[in-house]
């Protein structure tokens, strides 16, 4: 599968070179001119990493960090940060807010190739265990194991990735195109009612252990999985 890089930059010109010089490497490259516009695409897309300008206009490369480290379906996505700040405060104060690696303009794109290529192979063989709880349904990312009652709870990946996608989004509605974007993928050619589909093999599996209502329909807007009291 080809991973997805979100570039984040505002001189076009550098854009479209990174954009040009990624998909002839076999990347699926998606393009924001500003903050705002990457914030838009990330409510939709979970991409594998993003390369982000640190002088963007209006809202910083930095603050766009410090925003994707808060959310909790993209918090651990690596980011590269680009910069014509070459001093060693700058540097420290990117990486401290969050950044994963840091180059100053201009970029060479054989070193930028190297980097993104080191980044991807921590996120996909070095991660730290992890596992998300939500009520009694325990969830082992690394093992790929759902545990409720003791008892472990067999999925389909896509059903996984859908119960991952919920358990990291608590209480936030979520319409059928962000879970579509999400699960499947931006440039996937499934058709939305196939989200309705896997949301009810999914609440078949959690009905055995009567948490099926935690995941609720919101009429015309989406579904939404809320936490018990």
């Amino acid at each position: 599968m080809k991973n997805t890089i979100l570039i984040v930059e505002d001189e076009t010109a550098i854009r479209e070179m990174l954009t040009f010089s990624l998909m002839q490497t076999g990347y699926i490259v998606l393009q924001a001119k500003t903050a705002l516009e990457a914030l838009k695409i990330l409510e939709d897309v979970s991409p594998d990493m993003a390369i982000i300008d640190w002088g963007l206009p209006q809202v910083s490369g930095l603050e766009l960090v410090e925003r994707i480290r808060e959310d909790e379906v993209i918090a651990d996505m690596p980011i590269i940060m680009l910069t014509a700040k070459a001093q060693e405060e700058d540097k420290v104060k990117g990486l401290e807010t969050g950044v994963d690696d840091y180059m100053t303009k201009p970029v060479s794109i054989k070193e930028l190739q190297a980097r993104i290529k080191a980044q991807l192979r921590r996120l996909g063989g070095f991660k730290k265990t992890h596992a998300i709880t939500v009520g009694p349904i325990k969830m082992d990312l690394d093992a790929h194991t759902i545990v409720i009652a003791d008892e472990e709870l067999k999925l389909s990946i896509t059903e996984f990735n859908l119960l991952k996608l919920f358990m990291k989004t608590p209480n936030k509605l979520l319409s059928r195109e962000q879970i579509l974007n999400h699960v499947w993928g931006r440039n996937s050619f499934v058709e939305l009612r196939t989200v309705d589909v896997h949301i009810l093999r999914l609440r078949k599996s959690l009905k055995k252990y009567k948490l099926d209502r935690m995941l609720q329909t919101v009429r015309g807007a989406g579904y939404k999985f809320c936490i018990e009291e």
